[in-house]
């Protein structure tokens, strides 16, 4: 069986990332978060006193990007944790507050670039699956299996909405609700790599989907690339 490059594109609160680490643990691939990049940039940026509700001071930024170390290792649950520096982040990286500052962070045209380098450098020896926002368009253009991933607003907010609670956090479904429409906005709309799904992505819409149903058809289009 031959090795490929899985590209998972789409929207916010998707489920991407659950669905790329269990396509890579069924394939025996990497997998690779890049979402969790962004948002470790996006806690270095807040924790240095960079971000604040109307900008974020991009100049301090790029003078200190090349100190962001990130990196993923295995917990003992077998998922995989992100680490910033060398600190284990998995659980600051993961709050509503950061995902916001993310998306605006993940717009900065230096901050993508040195992140893009990065993740192409993970794929050099194929046998990958890596979620994001432009990994099929920018990433990895040439990547044998594309998939870009959207459902409606309304059940992406309500998981998203379960999945803080779960965590023992407090989240208001309105709230959440707004934050994902703000990202799907300024996702799609900004400058530097847009989310845009590629060209020969395929679609799944797992608005009505259970994660089964949405597993089994990725291995699906997972067989037909690599048979």
């Amino acid at each position: 069986m031959k090795k490929i490059i899985v590209a998972i594109d789409g929207h916010s609160s998707t489920g991407k990332s659950t669905m790329a680490k269990a396509l890579a643990k069924y394939a025996g691939y990497i997998y690779v978060d890049t979402g969790a990049m962004y948002r470790a940039v996006a806690l270095f940026a807040e924790r240095n006193g960079w971000i604040t509700d109307t900008e974020i001071n991009e100049n301090e930024l790029k003078k200190h990007l090349g100190e962001i170390k990130i990196s993923f290792k295995p917990n003992d649950k077998g998922e995989q944790d992100t680490y910033l520096n060398g600190e284990n982040v998995e659980k600051e990286i993961r709050t509503l507050e950061i995902g916001n500052v993310a998306s605006r962070v993940s717009a900065i045209g230096f901050v993508r670039r040195e992140l893009v380098r990065q993740q192409q450098l993970m794929g050099i020896e194929k046998g990958i699956v890596m979620d994001g926002r432009d990994i099929g368009t920018v990433v990895f253009p040439n990547a044998e299996l594309k998939v870009f991933v959207t459902g409606s607003p309304e059940v992406r907010a309500r998981r998203r909405h379960l999945e803080l609670i779960e965590k023992g956090e407090e989240a208001d479904l309105e709230a959440v609700l707004a934050n994902v429409k703000e990202r799907d906005e300024r996702d799609s709309n900004r400058k530097e790599s847009p989310l845009r799904k590629a060209d020969d992505a395929i679609v799944i819409d797992n608005t009505h989907l259970n994660m089964e149903e949405q597993n089994e058809m990725l291995r699906t289009l997972f067989h037909e690339k690599t048979l």
